[in-house]
């Protein structure tokens, strides 16, 4: 789970090689009127999302494991996934706006701009203590974050590595 440019599909491609699972980038799911709404740069609303979300649910319960990089920014979306996949790990992403602003300029995406960034970082809300998951710092070469949500995942405890600053999440 997490904002834009976090490195969520990375991240989550990357996981999903290591541990012989399925991949799916979340942003493939959207709806094309949320695509085009972001694309015009107006963040999406709750209502924009839920259907998203109930997209990314119904995917999550086939219980395969699956690997779902979704940005998941608020508890109420985590928590809809979770009626779906009732242990869902979410392994949010977590780095500086700096970082991801520098990220965002690197890179071209079909629909998502840069200037959506404050936005998502305004809802984003870190996970809670009770909340199955751990964040994971996107400063970190890509190789150690996945070693490191693997283990994560092997013990079924959070990683901390500090006060999460806001960042992204992958979803699984």
């Amino acid at each position: 789970m997490g904002v834009s440019g976090s490195g969520k599909s990375t991240v989550g491609e990357s996981l999903a090689a290591a541990s012989g699972r399925i991949f799916i980038d979340g942003d493939d799911l959207h709806p094309a009127a949320n695509k085009e709404k972001m694309a015009a740069g107006i963040p999406l609303t709750d209502d924009d999302r839920w259907p998203w979300l109930l997209r990314i649910g119904e995917r999550l319960a086939v219980g395969d494991g699956v690997i779902i990089a979704c940005s998941s920014l608020k508890r109420t979306y985590r928590e809809l996934l979770r009626e779906y996949a009732p242990d869902a790990y979410f392994a949010l992403l977590s780095g500086t706006r700096e970082l991801l602003a520098e990220r965002l300029a690197g890179r071209h995406h079909e629909y998502m701009p840069t200037t959506l960034l404050d936005s998502q970082l305004a809802t984003l809300e870190p996970l809670g203590a009770d909340e199955r998951g751990g964040v994971f710092d996107i400063a970190r070469p890509v190789g150690e974050l996945v070693a490191e949500i693997r283990d994560a995942l092997a013990a079924d405890q959070p990683v901390d590595i500090a006060a999460p600053a806001p960042g992204d999440i992958i979803c699984e």
